[in-house]
């Protein structure tokens, strides 16, 4: 079965969602650094904010992911979070200036403990509404929406920012997020996979992260990412410095943001292309579980070290030369992203998706704050070295990849509930399977 809906409207729902949802979340942060400025007039305010909305996103994946595992239903569930974190956003906006910096950032806090939802939660959904082939081409146009969220909301903010203010970017980044609501119920008309209800919330929690630990491929493929996103925390903070010293001014880095987000669009683009048809008479079939553009296993270490010989080529790159140098970033970074997708729908038990999806993309999120942290004195020191440093946590995530070895065969992927008025079918008999 290639889809549960052939027309591709759930599909097609699902992607307006995560993009509505995913844009509000990359607005608001850059919104949140304006707004800071503008309110007390130094930029600590706005990274203080940022950093605590994203340190909480990063702490709460993992519960957010067993409860949602938990739920009877997930739907119901997603579209409440994401209800909660564009209120959590506007009670920042209204609190700006009203309330001292440790009260805003404790606000702050409580709205990142959300954020789970636009990321790991959304992306745990997927399954419930394509299955099969198609889910390689779903995982491709679901990392899509990431890069053109990290396209389209930086450039959005300034832009409102600009001609009506900074808190009205940060009230728009709210509706985006609140735009998402309805298509998060709209996955009521699929069935979720069977919940852990009865199981301890403290031992849902860990099996999250022992699911991880135990399947290879997953790990492999989680540790690459968590290494690899410390040196894209690097990069971003490298940005505004090259802007001021090879591109005329420090506001030309958000060009090299630009790039890196527009190269990241084209690459996962290309790889979300309609598989070709057979031609009448052949014969070649694929086995189950493979991709028509090679393993995703290999590509999330490719694309690994296609960054870091980007960032390589940025730290040495002179002028605009840089521009293309950080582009290339983008291409590696897409299309590490589509794999990684496609190994954690792979790996991951039906009933234990929520809470994998999330733990995983909290444990990237600690990744990227991590090396943006350690890029401030590094930046400060020399952009060149803290580049090429960088540049090392690539070789770093690849070296995590290959210690990890590699697996002869493709594993099994699971099987995802039957859609609504099917029932399922013993393997062997053809006939009705059992309850219970």
């Amino acid at each position: 079965m290639i889809s549960r809906y052939t027309d591709g409207r759930g599909l097609r729902r699902y992607l307006a969602g995560a993009a509505a949802a995913r844009a509000g979340d990359e607005m608001s942060g850059p919104a949140l650094l304006l707004l800071g400025f503008a309110v007390t007039g130094r930029p600590e305010t706005g990274s203080g904010l940022l950093a605590s909305l994203t340190i909480a996103g990063a702490a709460g994946g993992p519960l957010f992911g067993a409860l949602l595992d938990r739920s009877r239903r997930p739907d119901r569930l997603l579209a409440w979070t994401l209800a909660a974190y564009a209120l959590g956003i506007v009670a920042v906006q209204a609190a700006a200036g009203r309330l001292p910096m440790p009260a805003l950032a404790a606000i702050a806090l409580l709205a990142g403990l959300f954020n789970p939802a636009v990321t790991g939660g959304w992306t745990a959904q997927l399954p419930r509404v394509v299955n099969g082939r198609e889910l390689d081409r779903g995982s491709a146009l679901d990392a899509l929406t990431f890069s053109a969220a990290s396209l389209a909301g930086p450039a959005l903010a300034a832009g409102v920012a600009a001609g009506i203010g900074a808190r009205a970017a940060v009230l728009t980044a709210a509706a985006l997020v609140a735009l998402a609501v309805p298509s998060a119920c709209s996955l009521s008309r699929y069935r979720p996979g069977p919940g852990q209800r009865r199981v301890a919330l403290r031992r849902q929690m860990a099996a999250g992260f022992a699911v991880i630990a135990a399947r290879r491929p997953l790990l492999r493929a989680t540790v690459t990412s968590v290494v690899s996103y410390a040196g894209i925390g690097m990069l971003l903070v490298c940005c505004p410095l090259l802007g001021a010293q090879r591109l005329g001014g420090a506001a030309r880095g958000a060009l090299l943001i630009s790039a890196t987000a527009v190269a990241s669009l084209t690459a996962n683009a290309i790889l979300a292309r309609r598989p070709r048809r057979r031609r009448p008479g052949s014969t070649r079939r694929r086995r189950p579980g493979s991709t028509r553009r090679g393993a995703p296993d290999t590509r999330v270490l490719v694309s690994t070290l296609v960054i870091g010989a980007s960032m390589a080529a940025a730290a040495l790159a002179p002028g605009w030369l840089t521009l293309a140098a950080v582009a290339l970033v983008g291409a590696g970074e897409g299309p590490q992203l589509t794999a990684l997708f496609a190994v954690r729908h792979r790996e991951t038990p039906a009933n234990l998706r929520g809470q994998v999806y999330t733990t995983a993309a909290s444990l990237k999120i600690a990744g990227l704050a991590a090396g943006a942290a350690l890029a401030g004195p590094l930046a400060g020191w020399s952009v060149t070295g803290c580049l090429l440093i960088a540049a090392g946590t690539q070789l770093a995530a690849a070296a995590a990849y290959l210690t990890a070895g590699f697996t002869g065969r493709v594993r099994r992927e699971p099987v995802p509930a039957p859609p609504p008025g099917s029932a399922a079918r013993d393997t062997k008999t053809g006939r009705p399977a059992r309850s219970g």
